[in-house]
């Protein structure tokens, strides 16, 4: 019958999957259902010495199993399947429960033992990968055809495993990191823009032309080819001139423009711009500018500082600016240094990825990238998701690589995580996704929260011992 359904190939969701750091996993409730499901099945029917397993390497990450399930497990599952049925069939001249097995088997015979493929292959599926102790890493694909009473019940499972890794010297690696410092200009700078977000804005005199900074409050009306186009009019649309919120060159001709003006504006869109429809185009757009403001700067003292919140003085304010971009820097640092170890290590490792991996990882990018285009018209959507996917999948492979290579690190140097922190860790992804620890283990499984938690935990300790003997250049770039 070709490829399973989903259900049947659940029961192998018991299995530890690598990887399990699925960082929004919380939407993903299939694991739970179908272990809870697939237990329920398995222990009702653990007959040993009835399943056999033959392992095949296909590729150091995708092997075959073959499973063999043996007559006497067939013929009772069709006994106990013709049993129930003959319970509940109801057929002409019969008294309900007295319909021969004969009769039964010529009208339901097909439909019957499609069902018992299923059932058969979920009572065995998860018996037959122990007996391999092959540890997948992605949902496996079954094959398989209908069972026949006494018969053999043969049927394929292929598999995607955790390449076996041979890791480099780990000691010593070379790194970059940028130098985090903050001097008084770059708390200048800081503050010059809270200052700016802080101004009020106030209208200018009758008669001023539009300049730099100015913010005008403007309606357009764009055409290609004299065709008004989708996106290309706005009413009341408020913008500082000089910020580069329109595509170059529709700014630049509204300088010079007085309150209550039409003005005339023609722009060329860039050859890469986002909207596949109008890169390249002339456009020209009618523009009439409503109001003429600007931004009155506060004067930068101890008030100013005051009227902030909590600060006494306006030293105080930029002590705390200070330190801000300090915390800023160093983070950004942190994950540059991390970046150009991983970076380091990839280089000196080959080896195979599991390609069921980067799709999931792909998937999962492209899931969060769809909320952020949500409202954006449907067909341009998902034509950018299309370009995304082929774009995005080299990066979606480097972080499966680099997630492998931080898991066979932890588990060549035994590193785990102590009770205490797993604990904090699970608050703090409870707290991200804005549930209660125990709402979060609810939805997607007490040990499925664990296993997340420990992925995470013990690869921030691989690139900690990373980062602990590795030769650190220390580079000017922040």
């Amino acid at each position: 019958m070709g490829a399973l359904p989903r259900h049947a190939a659940g029961a192998m969701l018991r299995f530890p999957m690598a990887q399990d750091h699925d960082h929004d996993h919380a939407h993903d409730h299939s694991h739970h259902d179908h272990d809870h499901d697939h237990d329920h099945g398995h222990h009702h029917h653990a007959e040993p010495g009835t399943v056999s397993a033959v392992a095949t390497e296909e590729t150091p990450v995708r092997h075959r199993i073959d499973v063999t399930v043996a007559p006497e497990r067939v013929d009772r599952e069709f006994e106990r399947a013709y049993r129930d049925l003959g319970k509940r069939a109801r057929i002409k001249g019969f008294r309900p429960g007295k319909v021969p097995r004969g009769v039964l088997e010529r009208m339901y015979g097909p439909s019957l033992a499609e069902e018992l493929e299923d059932t058969l292959v979920r009572q065995t599926l998860s018996e037959a990968i122990e007996q391999t102790h092959l540890e997948p890493v992605t949902e496996p694909s079954v094959d398989a055809t209908s069972p026949k009473p006494g018969e053999a019940f043969r049927y394929t499972v292929r598999l995607e495993v955790r390449p076996a890794i041979e890791l480099p010297d780990l000691e010593g690696l070379p790194a970059r990191k940028p130098a985090v410092r903050v001097d008084e200009g770059d708390i200048d700078s800081e503050l010059e823009r809270i200052r700016l977000r802080n101004a009020p804005v106030v209208e200018e005199p009758e008669g001023t032309t539009a300049a730099q900074g100015h913010v005008l409050s403007i309606d357009f009306v764009g055409r290609i080819d004299d065709k008004p186009f989708e996106g290309g009019s706005g009413r009341g649309v408020e913008f500082e001139v000089g910020a580069g919120q329109f595509i170059e060159g529709f700014e630049e001709q509204l300088v010079g423009a007085r309150a209550h003006e039409d003005r005339q504006v023609s722009v060329r869109f860039p050859d890469d711009y986002a909207n596949r429809d109008l890169a390249g185009k002339q456009a020209v757009f009618d523009v009439h500018v409503g109001e003429l403001k600007r931004r009155q700067l506060p004067a930068l003292d101890d008030e100013f500082a005051k009227d902030l919140g909590d600060f006494e003085s306006l030293a105080s304010l930029r002590e705390r600016i200070r330190t801000d971009l300090l915390d800023l820097r160093e983070n950004f640092a942190r994950v540059a240094l991390r970046r150009s170890l991983l970076d380091a290590l990839l280089e000196r490792t080959r080896f195979e990825v599991p390609a069921g991996l980067v799709e999931r990882q792909l998937e999962r990018q492209l899931r969060q990238a769809a909320e952020r285009l949500e409202g954006a018209p449907e067909d341009a959507a998902r034509a950018q998701l299309g370009r995304w996917q082929e774009e995005w999948r080299p990066a979606a492979e480097r972080d499966v690589r680099g997630m492998l290579l931080m898991d066979a690190i932890a588990s060549a140097r035994a590193l785990e995580p102590a009770p205490d922190a797993l604990s904090a860790e699970i608050e703090q992804m409870a707290k991200t996704q804005g549930v209660s620890v125990a709402r979060l283990q609810e939805a997607i499984g007490e040990d499925v929260v664990r296993r997340m938690a420990r992925s995470r935990l013990r690869e921030e300790m691989a690139l900690d011992f990373l980062a602990a003997t590795a030769k650190v250049e220390e580079i000017s770039d922040t």
